[in-house]
């Protein structure tokens, strides 16, 4: 007899997002960390971003809890990680991310560099680990130094490279960014506090301990869960787009976790047990996300959630979705800062959203404008309705 495959609806899994994420009102957290655990990982691509995003979940948002979290307890930890992308992870999953999907990110970007240091530079594996050791030392006598400091005390990492040799936008930077990235990839430096305010994309070098090592498999089995736990029932698609797996490693992970077969709306896909039961009714709510928040970044397929027709407002040329306004587990708009501070908003569809939700997206709108005060920002990846709002 053939098994019936357990049936979860679009409908149910939009019921799921506000309490989950963290979203309705009555779910908000109280502590940065209970946010990172909740959506699992912040995109931090953009600095702004995790700000925005726990701004967005947290009772009460503060600048100084989460930067307590990142600078000074570490309970928050920036990696390159899942698809070559920055994110801020909850500490304790951050060996698991770094087994399962950022140590083969470092390793690529260090072969990388590597080959370009000897080729243009004529410098082999013995400089550059003569070069990783000076700056630890810098470091280490400093505590915290910018790259223009680390520069300095390592005048190697001022040696320039060529990029897009011939074009007309070639370039001839320093390698000191990208000698900096590969030993933060690998866990041996940090990124500490930025220079300026939250938004600034300019920061600080601090001293770091690799990760402690776990095996592969049990670290990609355990990612694989903690996603669906963030974000499922979802598909085998959106679990390999998410973490960068290939196909056969991320069935192998699903096949390893508890994860369950469903039927959706849209075709096969997965779920934890704890989610086979229909979700209780959510209240009301909705949410103003920034640009790369981890809610809507969260799936690889998105129509349960997002209207086709939006799709060309709301994100840009690669893929990167600007800021969302979210209604009941859809997204029904964008909204961008405007020069003078004010938050502004527009509705790419009305359906569902009723005088109560208007009037709520007002009041998110003033909570947003109250966070960033003096504060102005631009997103790195500028969407069409974005720009337009922006003015």
């Amino acid at each position: 007899m053939t098994q019936v495959r357990p049936k979860i609806t679009d409908e149910q899994r939009r019921a799921r997002v506000g309490a989950r994420h963290l979203l309705a009102p009555a779910a908000r957290a109280s502590a940065p960390e209970a946010v990172a655990e909740a959506v699992l990982a912040l995109h931090a691509t953009d600095p702004a971003s995790v700000y925005l995003s726990v701004a967005a979940r947290l009772k009460e948002p503060s600048v100084a809890d989460l930067e307590r979290a990142l600078y000074e307890d570490h309970t928050l930890v920036r990696m390159l990680c899942m698809r070559r992308t920055m994110f801020v992870v909850p500490r304790e999953l951050a060996p698991v991310v770094d087994a399962s999907t950022a140590r083969a990110v470092a390793a690529r970007e260090r072969r990388n560099l590597a080959k370009v240091i000897q080729e243009q530079l004529g410098f082999d594996g013995h400089w550059f680990a003569e070069t990783e050791a000076a700056v630890l030392a810098a470091l280490a006598g400093r505590g915290e130094a910018t790259a223009a400091q680390l520069s300095d005390a390592v005048p190697d990492l001022k040696a320039q490279i060529v990029q897009s040799e011939g074009k007309p936008y070639e370039a001839r930077p320093r390698i000191t960014s990208r000698f900096l990235g590969v030993m933060a990839a690998e866990g041996r430096i940090r990124r500490g506090r930025p220079l300026g305010t939250w938004a600034s994309s300019q920061y600080r070098w601090i001293p770091a301990e690799p990760h402690p090592e776990l095996p592969l498999d049990e670290a990609k089995a355990h990612l694989a869960a903690r996603y669906l736990a963030a974000f499922g029932p979802c598909t085998t698609e959106d679990v390999k787009w998410w973490t960068g797996w290939t196909l056969t490693d991320t069935r192998k992970a699903l096949a390893r976790s508890e994860a369950v077969e469903v039927d959706l709306d849209s075709g096969p896909g997965h779920a934890l047990p704890a989610h086979l039961e229909a979700p209780a009714e959510s209240e009301p709510w909705v949410a103003l996300l920034p640009a790369l928040d981890p809610t809507p970044m969260g799936w690889r397929e998105r129509d349960w959630y997002l209207d086709v027709d939006h799709k060309s407002e709301l994100f840009d040329t690669n893929g990167n979705i600007g800021p969302s306004v979210w209604c009941d587990g859809r997204i029904v708009g964008g909204w961008a800062q405007r020069g003078d501070g004010e938050i502004v908003t527009e509705l790419l569809t009305t359906d569902g959203v009723g005088r109560g939700a208007r009037a709520a997206i007002d009041g998110e709108a003033a909570r947003i404008a109250a966070f960033f005060a003096d504060v102005r920002i631009k997103p790195s990846f500028r969407t069409p309705l974005e720009r337009r709002l922006a003015g």
